[in-house]
């Protein structure tokens, strides 16, 4: 709101399309207006996992949440004032915004709001001799390391918590879920230590002694953490991560930080430099409740897609032996093993300006086979509204990235840098620090 005013027509969407959507907890035969009205602002619930957010908004909160925690390290640095959003010099396009890429790349725009003095105390770079010998080294690395949603990998690897679970370095048997979420010991000795559903209409176990106590979800710290100091990760809610969703995991092409979902891409130049976004070429996303999320804000540098690796050796005809040579894909569908359908819309034009999405779904008349599309992302975990088998964390399912539900939510995670172990072993349970 402080950025991209909603009440600026040209930015009322940016706003619009980042809430969630409160609609989710709607059911045609259940009484759930007190969620759909309070979930979302009442205080009660601050400390609940936020719900109703599609991947997509996932994503923008991401990259939101990496622009805000750099500017907010920025702030205590010295490096920008921290009353930046009452200059004057804040203007319609929102250009003076600080944003960690446009803090990298040393970008002009930030020149009005930057203490260069301090900057330069900051970084070293206290003289021309510096400036010089810096000058052909890369950019200056962001305070923060950027947030993003963990990959299908990560999420899993986090969930077992194997660190507790091994001798030395040998990972000892497993049992199966169910038993490993009860408590063994004290005055809740046999209740379980996360919130699923037990059966058909157990939600939180006989009035007076509940299993979870939580019919929906709960605060997120009900619960004990595993043995990374996690909470959550096998049930309350499911979770969004970053893959798209394919039905067989290639670990022949990769064994190494598995992800399936890269889409390489470079910044877009002209004569005058890097072109960025303004609020009058912006670009968005459609919502299934059709709503519009923003693909990238206004002020950021444009960037025009290099590779895409979604479909690399996922079965499809570019991922077959008879592509190339300038063959054609004559198989009749044989190669289009993922067949889903297209979510096609139109856009009236100018609409969106005028603060009106002017969206309008069409349906896709082509009969089609499958659901898996490159929009589908892979969802893990359980949730309170689904039974013991999802909880496992090899268990996996997909949805739509435009799609949100009220057993759904996510979290966020951060690559680690520099060294990556430890050479304080224990013979069990995580490493001392």
């Amino acid at each position: 709101k402080y950025v991209f005013p909603p009440q600026e027509p040209i930015y009322q969407q940016i706003y619009l399309g980042a809430l969630p959507d409160t609609l989710v907890w709607g059911n045609k035969l259940s009484r759930n207006d007190i969620y759909s009205e309070e979930y979302f602002r009442t205080p009660q619930f601050d400390y609940y996992p936020v719900v109703g957010v599609s991947w997509l908004q996932a994503q923008r909160y991401c990259e939101w949440l990496t622009d805000r925690t750099n500017e907010r390290a920025a702030m205590e640095k010295g490096i920008i004032n921290k009353n930046i959003y009452e200059q004057d010099s804040y203007n319609a396009d929102g250009m003076p915004s600080f944003t960690a890429e446009k803090y990298k790349y040393n970008d002009p725009a930030l020149a009005d709001v930057i203490n260069q003095k301090k900057l330069a105390q900051q970084s070293g770079i206290t003289s021309k001799n510096h400036r010089i010998i810096t000058a052909n080294k890369s950019s200056q690395a962001n305070l923060v390391a950027k947030f993003r949603l963990p990959s299908e990998a990560e999420w899993e690897y986090a969930a077992l918590g194997e660190a507790g679970d091994r001798e030395y370095n040998l990972v000892q048997g497993k049992d199966v879920i169910a038993n490993t979420l009860r408590k063994k010991k004290g005055r809740n000795r046999g209740m379980f230590l996360e919130n699923f559903k037990y059966g058909e209409g157990d939600y939180s176990g006989i009035g007076g002694w509940p299993n979870d106590g939580n019919a929906i979800t709960s605060d997120v710290k009900s619960y004990p953490s595993n043995n990374f100091g996690i909470y959550g990760m096998y049930g309350n809610v499911a979770e969004w991560v970053q893959d798209v969703y394919r039905p067989i995991i290639d670990t022949d092409g990769n064994d190494f930080n598995y992800y399936r979902g890269n889409v390489y891409s470079t910044h877009i130049s002209d004569e005058s430099g890097i072109v960025k976004i303004t609020a009058e070429t912006m670009r968005y996303d459609t919502l299934s409740d059709g709503r519009v999320v923003y693909s990238s804000l206004p002020g950021n540098f444009r960037k025009d897609m290099v590779e895409d690796a979604i479909n690399f050796r996922d079965g499809d005809f570019q991922s077959s032996l008879e592509v190339g040579g300038g063959r054609e894909d004559t198989s009749n569908g044989l190669f289009n093993f993922y067949n889903a359908p297209e979510r096609r819309w139109v856009v009236d034009a100018g609409s969106i300006s005028a603060g009106n999405t002017g969206v309008l779904l069409i349906k896709d008349p082509k009969q089609r086979t499958t659901n898996i599309s490159n929009h589908t992302r892979v969802i893990k975990g359980g949730s309170w509204n689904d039974t013991v088998y999802w909880l496992d964390p090899g268990q996996r399912r997909y949805m739509d990235e435009s799609k949100a539900a009220s057993w759904l939510g996510f979290r966020v995670a951060q690559d680690h840098r520099g060294k990556e172990s430890s050479k304080n072993k224990t013979k069990r349970g995580v490493p001392k620090k």
